[in-house]
Parts: C-alpha cells; sequence; structure tokens
C-alpha cells in the first residue's frame, strides 16, 4: 500500500521528533561531501559503473542532500531500473515501515521501478549481515561437521563452543587462549548460574536473548541470573551485553541488535586479518604438500586452503611468511625461486568455511578432509589466490569487494562452492563497471593497435565479453546474458564482421535442442531487442515516434524509407572512415560504410540499416534462418 503525501509528511514528522530526542539513530544523515555530491550526480544521469565505484570506495549509500534526497530516492525519481536494483542489492535501505522507501516508491517514475521497490525483501535491504549473523548463531547448536575446538563444561551442561570467535567477542578469552593455544576444556565456576553463562554466550554469537531469563524449572531466581550476567560482563570485559538485557522495545532492540552485529563484523574481521591473512604462507608449489602444522596451533586453525599462482606467473617471488613459532616441516625457512610457480596457503577455521554447503559436504563425508589426522590437511582451491582471498574474506565477513579483472573468475569459483550471494556480486560488478560509455571490457576490434589517426592503441581491459557470454551460459546467469546482449548491441559496429561473433551465434544457435529451421536465435534476438533500443532512444529524442511501433520497437521499412530518401553529402575518398557518427570534412556526418550524411540522424537511420543488413548477411553466411 502506498500511503498519500499527507501520511507521508506525518510519517516524516513523527521520525523526525523520534531522531532529534535521540530515540531512533538516523539511518540518512545529511552528507555535503564531494564524494557524495558525486555519487547523486551519478545516480542522476544513471551511471552504473561510477556509482559501483564509488559503492566500492565506500560512500554513503543512505546518506542525503540539504534537500533530503538519497540516491535511491533519485535513481527511482529519474527512472533508472538497473541502478535502483543495484542499490537495493548494495545495502540502500528500503524498509516498508520507513518514511524513505515510501517517498522512493510515491515518486517513482514508472511502474516497473516502483513494483521493485514494494517487492524488495525487508531483511535483504535493512540487515544485509542477517545471513552472516544467522551462520554465528547456527553454531551454537550445530553438531555436524564437527567445527567446535573447546568446551566449556559445567556441572549440569556443556557448550561445544569456538575458540576464534571467543577470542574475536571478548578480550579476556583472547588473552586467556594466547596463553594456552591447545586449551580444550574450560570448567565454568559453580557460583555462577547456567542460567547466565546461556545469555552471555547467545549474546556472543549473536542470537536474540531470551524473553526470560529463568525457565519455570530453574533452581535460581532472576536476580541471581542478573548478577551472574553481570560477572561475566566484568570478567569477559564485555561492555554492550547490558543494553541488550534492558532493551524492551523492539525497533530499538531490532536497531541495537544490528549495531552489535556490525562491531561483532569488526571484530571478526580484525582477527581474520590477523590470524589468517598474517599467517599466509607463501612456499615454492613442488614443496607445498610438505607443510606440516599441528592442531592446537596458536591462531586455532583446524585446515589449510592452497591456491596456487597461475602457470606462466613468473613474477619474482616473496619471502616465505615469518610464522612466528608455529612450527612447520621442510618447507618452513628459505626463499621459493622465481623460475618455479609458487603457493599460497592459507591457515583457515572450519567454522567459517562450512557456510559454503562444498565445504559443509567435505567435512560431514566419508572424504580424508574430514578424518583426524597429526597435522591439519591441506586443500587445494580450484582458483588463483587473489580469488581466493576473496572468497575467504566474505566467509568470514560477509565484505566482498572484487575488482572487474577478478571478476569473472570469482564467478566460476563461487558458482562452485554454491555460493550464490558471492556470485550475484560478481555478476553484479561485471554488468556495473562493465556499462560505462567507454569500453570497459576488450574492444575486439582496435585494441591493442594504433588507430587510423596514428593514436596509441585503446588500453586492452581484463574481461572479455565472449567469455562473459560463455559464462553467463555455464553458469546460467540471465544478468550477465542480458548485459553481454546488450554491450554487443551498442558496439555491434566493432564486432558484427568478427568470425568469432559468428561463433558465437552459431554456438547460441546449437543450444536450442532439435532446433528447426525458422526458430529464432535467443542471443541474436536479445542483440536485435537492444539495438533497437540503441537507436530508438535516438529517433524519440528526435521526435519521430511515428517511426516506432506498436511495442515501441524501431519500424524497420520506415526506417528504411527513410534512408532511401536522404541525399548523402558529397565525400571524398580520404574521409572513408568507418567510425560512426565521425562529422566530415564539409561538416556533414560520416556512416558505417564510409558515406557522409547531413546530421546524426540520418546516419542513425542508415547505420541501423547497414547493421540489421550485416545480421542477415551473417546468418545467411551460417546457413541459419532467424
Amino acid at each position: 500500500m502506498v500511503l498519500r503525501k499527507d501520511q507521508l509528511e506525518a510519517k516524516l514528522r513523527i521520525e523526525s521528533e523520534l531522531i532529534s530526542s535521540g530515540v531512533l539513530r538516523n539511518e540518512h544523515p545529511l552528507d555535503l561531501s564531494d564524494q557524495f555530491a558525486e555519487f547523486l550526480q551519478a545516480c542522476r544521469r544513471g551511471d552504473l559503473k561510477r556509482c559501483q565505484e564509488l559503492i566500492s570506495a565506500g560512500v554513503n549509500i543512505n546518506g542525503k542532500d540539504r534537500y533530503d534526497y538519497t540516491p535511491l530516492i533519485i535513481a527511482s525519481l529519474c527512472g533508472h531500473f538497473e541502478l535502483v536494483q543495484l542499490l537495493l542489492e548494495s545495502g540502500a535501505l528500503a524498509d516498508p515501515d520507513s518514511f524513505e522507501r515510501e517517498r522512493a516508491v510515491y515518486n517513482a517514475l514508472n511502474n516497473k521501478i516502483r513494483n521493485l521497490l514494494l517487492s524488495y525483501d525487508y531483511s535483504k535491504s535493512a540487515d544485509p549481515l542477517q545471513p552472516w549473523s544467522s551462520h554465528v548463531t547456527s553454531l551454537l547448536a550445530r553438531q555436524v561437521p564437527k567445527t567446535a575446538d573447546i568446551t566449556l563444561a559445567a556441572a549440569v551442561d556443556a557448550f561445544e563452543l569456538h575458540k576464534f570467535i571467543l577470542s574475536a567477542r571478548s578480550p579476556y578469552f583472547r588473552r586467556k587462549f594466547a596463553d594456552s593455544p591447545e586449551l580444550a576444556t574450560w570448567k565454568l565456576s559453580h557460583t555462577i548460574p547456567i542460567e547466565s553463562f546461556r545469555v552471555v554466550l547467545r549474546y556472543l554469537y549473536l542470537g536474540d536473548l531470551p524473553r526470560d531469563f529463568v525457565g519455570p524449572n530453574s533452581l535460581v531466581s532472576e536476580e541471581e541470573v542478573f548478577k551472574g550476567i553481570d560477572k561475566l560482563c566484568k570478567q569477559l570485559e564485555i561492555e554492550k551485553l547490558w543494553e541488550a538485557v534492558l532493551m524492551s522495545d523492539r525497533r530499538l532492540a531490532r536497531q541495537r541488535q544490528q549495531d552489535e552485529i556490525q562491531r561483532a563484523q569488526s571484530q571478526v574481521e580484525g582477527f581474520f586479518q590477523d590470524t589468517v591473512m598474517k599467517y599466509r604462507m607463501v612456499v615454492d608449489s613442488r614443496k607445498a604438500d610438505e607443510v606440516k602444522w599441528p592442531h592446537g596451533n596458536s591462531i586455532f586453525a583446524n585446515c589449510i586452503l592452497r591456491a596456487d599462482e597461475p602457470q606462466g606467473d613468473e613474477e619474482d617471488a616473496d619471502q616465505v611468511a615469518t610464522l612466528n613459532g608455529i612450527p612447520l616441516g621442510p618447507a618452513g625457512g628459505g626463499v621459493t625461486s622465481h623460475k618455479h610457480r609458487r603457493s599460497f596457503l592459507y591457515p583457515v577455521h572450519k567454522a567459517f568455511l562450512i557456510r559454503s554447503p562444498y565445504f559443509a559436504t567435505m567435512f560431514s563425508s566419508e572424504f580424508k578432509e574430514a578424518k583426524d589426522t597429526e597435522f591439519l590437511h591441506i586443500i587445494t582451491a580450484d582458483c588463483s589466490p587473489e580469488v581466493l582471498e576473496i572468497i575467504l574474506r566474505f566467509l568470514y565477513t560477509e565484505k566482498a569487494e572484487c575488482p572487474l579483472e577478478l571478476a569473472l573468475d570469482l564467478l566460476y569459483a563461487s558458482d562452485m562452492l554454491f555460493l550464490d550471494k558471492l556470485k550475484t556480486k560478481a555478476a553484479v560488478t561485471i554488468s556495473t563497471l562493465g556499462s560505462g560509455t567507454s569500453n570497459a571490457l576488450v574492444d575486439r576490434t582496435h585494441s591493442g593497435a594504433a588507430d587510423q589517426d596514428g593514436d596509441a592503441g585503446v588500453e586492452v581491459e581484463p574481461i572479455n565479453v565472449y567469455d562473459v557470454i560463455r559464462a553467463a551460459w555455464d553458469l546460467k546467469v540471465q544478468r550477465l546474458e542480458e548485459f553481454a546482449a546488450r554491450y554487443l548491441a551498442n558496439r555491434l559496429e566493432d564486432y558484427i564482421d568478427e568470425e568469432e561473433f559468428a561463433e558465437l551465434i552459431h554456438e547460441s544457435a546449437s543450444r536450442i535442442k532439435e532446433r528447426h529451421e525458422t526458430d529464432t536465435i535467443e542471443l541474436l534476438d536479445d542483440i536485435r531487442y537492444f539495438l533497437s533500443e540503441r537507436f530508438r532512444l535516438r529517433f524519440e529524442g528526435d521526435g519521430l515516434e511515428e517511426m516506432l511501433d506498436e511495442e515501441g520497437e524501431i519500424n524497420a521499412k520506415a526506417v528504411e524509407g527513410l534512408v532511401n530518401s536522404s541525399e548523402p553529402v558529397a565525400a571524398n575518398d580520404e574521409s572513408q572512415e568507418r567510425d560512426t557518427g565521425r562529422p566530415g570534412d564539409d561538416g556533414g556526418v560520416l556512416t558505417l560504410d564510409g558515406k557522409v550524411v547531413e546530421d546524426e540522424f540520418d546516419s542513425d537511420a542508415i547505420n541501423y540499416q547497414i547493421l540489421l543488413g550485416k545480421i542477415d548477411s551473417m546468418l545467411d553466411r551460417l546457413k541459419l534462418d532467424a
């Protein structure tokens, strides 16, 4: 239900009063920084590439300007559907109870955006860390696979816990386990009720606190439980627990829980950096399997992930990481030679690896990796070290920042590990950073060579669009199929004459089982659609709506009539340029076939027909009817 304007204004007044009184946190603070101003401008333009870059750089996605406009409202108002989708997926708040969500819905330019905002799941937008925190909470009760490495024992109960999480969340535990890393059992004090321990542990593992701290069969009073909680808070140096215990208002409790989850994420991230990343080893690949690392080590690692450098990488080798007393076998010490492949070894924790169903199955099965051995198992990951570090950071912290050049490899690796959220992030990186006005992917026609004016060649970009479309097919990523088709359509003149492009169209046709002669080709259909959209925008801008059919697509016959009636401007031989829209010597505009016409509109009309003709010629050559 969309609220009326007067209801929105009343809702805004109430929220403003609660924020002013300090009862509610201002989730949309005023942001007058230059970076945020640039972000808003990119939202107005619908510049997906720049928006993604600024989001990765840490811009406040939920800030507002001096006129109370947030990025989500501006993108909605300006009609940029894909940008609205990106903002929501990146954490833009869309709580149905909030004024800002209602305002974005109220101002949406079209129903497509309005329906997206109305259907978006609150838990995805308002609490992006919910899957991560739920996993941490589930470790308290999860028995298979076994990931706990310490038992807290009481007279009537015992808790199977994880040194990594306890050390990250409590300074007391960090010091205790640093002094005794091999400690396997810790006996709880009999003077503190077991109910107090349960409350503290649920807090440390990010679970919701119970409404009733004392059960019907308990032998202690609520006052004794509270005293026990107070004593544990002081002993374990936990500062925020009392706020959670005393919180009664549901909305404020949810706000406090979100704050605590973010704080816990920061704590785990810091401990991840101080353990997994700090003790990363770089060794000669020939000796990687000789590394011996015992259980009960000082960073509580219970397996090792290995990632090898790609073949042919001959960068200068680094020194083997300093191991700070952690015992190694024959691989310890020395320097790897730059003539040999290097392997990167990461000491990791099963408690976080099992966020991936791939690892959860591995550690729960009869595979050798699930068996207890004297030394930690070394598990080889089928990806580069850079990609593995992105995956590990995501598993431990839910954070994932992927540069474009690694996005395709991350897409395949996350699919192998069944990490759908990370797979989506990789697809978003490709479809947004690859959507800039300049070629963000490989320009197959011009890259690596000087252009006709003698200028330096276009820089070769990190991803091949042909690889993108094949990855979209292999991994069934509809978002990338649409992106690749749009990308090709917007630069079709650079690809249409390539043999590899023809092979791609033939491959798309062969993907249809028992294809008949008159069946369509999915990729070609999409390219034609986006090609029509590319020129339609130009025709609409010149007020020639009569050239569009009932569905808003270009009427090819109408354009052909315009082409036949156009009188090309004379051009000398030296002006026969391939570039579309390039001005001729006499002020005209060059078409794709080298003719000079009066203006860009005539050029677009002719270019559209030329590209359609080239598509038909290619199909005839391939003996395909589509």
